[in-house]
């Protein structure tokens, strides 16, 4: 009898993530930033040698990929494939735990989830305090799935691409030779090897947890978030994943696809 190998390898997979420090360490990492050890191991609650053993072994399985500074350490999610993973995963565990749970009894979600067929995540839990009852508010209206942009300004930026035909939805998420001639003319690049085997979507569908709506990701969803940091159209608030559309941001928005963002 042959043993398929891959049986193997997604059971060693599995293993990486089937740790709960581990895997808060993979949602943290979301934000799309490097981290260091010891900020990784505030957030998750554990003491900095234990975070270092877990991150080392997220390293050694290729979920991680390490960068040191002098005497700092630090840790990304190794790839866009990876964070696509984190994602995908975190929204059908959601589910999973949703249907095992009591009536009304849901848990808060811990990404965003790409749209498809599987259920909306839970609405997040109250706040317990008013700074994450601050913290939640922002992220609501503008805030970063990784790397593209979520929150009430990813759904708006998706229904505006939507609206000027240069998206299109009518067999799968496509870009259309409309939108191809718009993104040169704003002199945002995709990658050549977007759309291609082995490389990333060029745009994918990724459904909001606050919006219960769908915002952009993949390739182009990564150009528009790109561009609105570098061009100084959204900024960062704190070291959270929450965002603030800029007036230049408001201005831009409103002559290039007619937005009105607050």
């Amino acid at each position: 009898m042959t043993v398929d190998p891959r049986g193997s390898a997604l059971a060693a997979f599995a293993a990486l993530l089937a740790d709960p420090t581990r895997a808060a360490f993979c949602c943290a990492l979301l934000d799309g930033r490097a981290w260091t050890a010891g900020e990784l191991a505030r957030a998750a609650g554990v003491a900095p040698s234990t975070a270092s053993e877990h991150l080392s072994r997220l390293i050694t399985g290729g979920l991680l990929a390490e960068a040191r500074q002098g005497r700092h350490r630090y840790v990304r999610l190794a790839s866009t494939a990876v964070a696509t993973v984190i994602e995908d995963l975190a929204v059908f565990a959601q589910a999973t735990a949703e249907a095992a749970a009591p009536t009304g009894a849901a848990a808060a979600p811990t990404a965003d989830a790409p749209a498809g067929n599987a259920p909306a995540p839970a609405v997040r839990s109250a706040p317990r305090n008013l700074g994450e009852a601050t913290r939640q508010s922002a992220e609501a209206r503008a805030r970063t799935c990784y790397d593209h942009l979520a929150g009430r300004l990813g759904v708006t930026l998706a229904d505006a691409l939507l609206d000027h035909g240069l998206v299109t939805d009518r067999a799968g998420l496509a870009v259309t030779e409309r939108g191809h001639h718009w993104l040169a003319a704003q002199a945002i690049e995709l990658p050549p090897h977007a759309g291609r085997p082995g490389g990333r979507p060029v745009v994918r569908s990724c459904l909001d947890w606050t919006e219960r709506r769908s915002h952009l990701g993949g390739a182009l969803g990564a150009a528009l978030c790109r561009t609105a940091l570098d061009r100084a159209w959204v900024e960062r608030i704190g070291t959270g994943r929450a965002l603030k559309v800029t007036p230049d941001g408001c201005r831009a928005l409103r002559e290039l696809l007619g937005v009105e963002v607050s």
